[in-house]
């Protein structure tokens, strides 16, 4: 599904929400769903994309991490000559998925495993972004102030 939505009338009138607007043009880009992938949260923190790239080895398989994208490649080798394909069912065709991470999220380690590609992920806040409790010094709201007693005697 394609769209020529057009928000240049919502930036000029916006300030700061650049990458916002980047987010929903990218999201308008046709997707032909290769190679399929899911997504599981294992923990409050933690996150893991596994995709389904039977066909691929490792070394065909490039993953970058920059700013909040991830993105998997993947690009095969030339046949080595394995023989004639009467039928080619398992596809191997070069693909390019991306993944638009939240902040903080960063990503793990990879495992190629039975020709799954999974990617753990985990969401790491600085400790300068963490709420933190701030305490109130000073006189009790509710305590008295009292006058010194030497005040007090000469008021009598």
């Amino acid at each position: 599904m394609r769209s020529n939505f057009d928000f240049a009338p919502y930036r000029r009138s916006t300030v700061g929400f650049d990458r916002l607007f980047n987010l929903l043009e990218a999201g308008l880009v046709d997707d032909d769903g290769y190679p399929p992938f899911d997504l599981v949260k294992d923990g409050e923190d933690s996150y893991r994309i596994t995709l389904a790239v039977a066909g691929f080895r490792p070394d065909e398989i490039e993953i970058v991490a920059q700013q909040n994208q991830l993105t998997v490649t993947g690009k095969r080798n030339a046949d080595g000559g394995e023989g004639e394909y009467l039928h080619r069912g398992i596809a191997t065709r070069a693909f390019e998925r991306r993944f638009q991470l939240a902040d903080f999220i960063e990503p793990g380690q990879a495992r190629f495993d039975n020709g799954l590609l999974t990617i753990e992920l985990k969401r790491v806040v600085p400790e300068a972004m963490k709420p933190r409790k701030i305490e109130i010094r000073g006189p009790a709201a509710n305590d008295r102030l009292e006058a010194p007693k030497h005040e007090t005697s000469k008021a009598a």
